[in-house]
């Protein structure tokens, strides 16, 4: 048996493979197999430092929300007060200055339950002034929560 070839040359015919595509198939599926494992072996906890820049984030949208359930999600037990004060304290900080935005946290000092961290932020009515404050966490029921409080 001879394999079939063009009539006008006598040269072998091309006929199409299926070696490019297997091969094509074979990269593709080997790609996916290692991104799977990466995913599966990375690790999903974030870092203490993660922890409390989302800590810090959520204590101040509660804030902004009036929503003092979260308020008190996000902040020690020792720092909670009683809803009415803490939500017309707020009232009266955006009356004055407007809302207030978390532009980061950084500096960040853990030492077992207890961290240290600057938080910087700005008010809607001076975006140009930031405030650097020197901000203490505690870890609670699992958790990292803001444990002092300042809003000027």
């Amino acid at each position: 048996m001879s394999a079939e070839s063009d009539p006008d040359t006598g040269r072998p015919s091309d006929r199409p493979t299926a070696a490019p595509f297997m091969a094509a198939l074979v990269i593709i599926v080997l790609v996916v197999i290692g991104i799977w494992l990466v995913n599966a072996f990375e690790g999903d906890e974030l870092t203490d430092e993660q922890q409390i820049g989302r800590a810090a984030a959520a204590q101040n949208d509660a804030l902004q929300r009036e929503d003092y359930d979260d308020f008190r999600a996000n902040t020690c037990r020792a720092e909670q007060g009683n809803e009415s004060d803490v939500l017309e304290r707020q009232r009266n900080s955006v009356a004055e200055q407007g809302a207030r935005f978390i532009d980061g946290v950084t500096g960040v000092a853990v030492e077992g339950d207890r961290a240290t961290a600057t938080v910087t932020y700005h008010f809607d009515r001076s975006e140009d002034d930031k405030f650097q404050v020197p901000t203490t966490f505690v870890r609670e029921d699992g958790a990292w929560k803001v444990c002092s409080t300042r809003s000027d």
